[in-house]
């Protein structure tokens, strides 16, 4: 699941995807009606992709949970974030049993369960975790293939550098 360009807004309902960046900050669409906003930069912004949820032994980020709760429902819709605090308490328990209960409050287990819900509606609950796993060689290989090419190219800077 990518949620890179995936925003949360402060004082905005929903979520938001980041579109264009800007010189004083940048256009968001809003994955609830599909509007355009501009964002100025003083706006509390938060990437989910940033998001991690407190455990007992560290944080997970908020894509492996959003993960775990694609794989119990089939990548269907979670209950509702509606629900009392001591259901979503024990659906939370199921998904992720090491979470901190002092330091995520069922305000934040809301949260989650209503972003999962709207990504899984308009269909961005996908299996893209395991790609990108993947794909972090492939870059790698290709960051070290082109430092030969960076070589070729220092004698033309030298060149540059004589013609002045």
């Amino acid at each position: 699941m990518n949620l890179e360009k995936i925003l949360a807004i402060s004082g905005k309902p929903g979520l938001y995807v980041l579109r264009v960046q800007t010189r004083t900050g940048f256009v968001a669409e809003s994955l609830l009606d599909g509007k355009k906003i501009t964002v100025n930069l003083k706006s509390n912004v938060s990437l989910l992709s940033e998001i991690s949820i407190y455990t007992y032994e560290g944080e997970k980020p908020l894509a492996e949970i959003m993960q775990k709760i694609a794989d119990k429902e089939n990548k269907g819709q979670a209950i509702s974030h509606k629900e009392d605090n001591a259901t979503l308490t024990a659906y939370f328990k199921e998904i992720l049993p090491d979470y901190d209960e002092e330091r995520v409050y069922p305000s934040d287990i809301k949260k989650v369960l209503n972003w999962y819900n709207m990504l899984q509606a308009k269909g961005l609950v996908t299996d893209e975790v395991p790609a990108a796993t993947e794909e972090t060689p492939a870059a790698e290989e290709l960051v070290a293939e082109e430092v030969p090419a960076t070589e070729t190219k220092t004698p033309a800077k030298k060149a540059k550098a004589k013609k002045e």
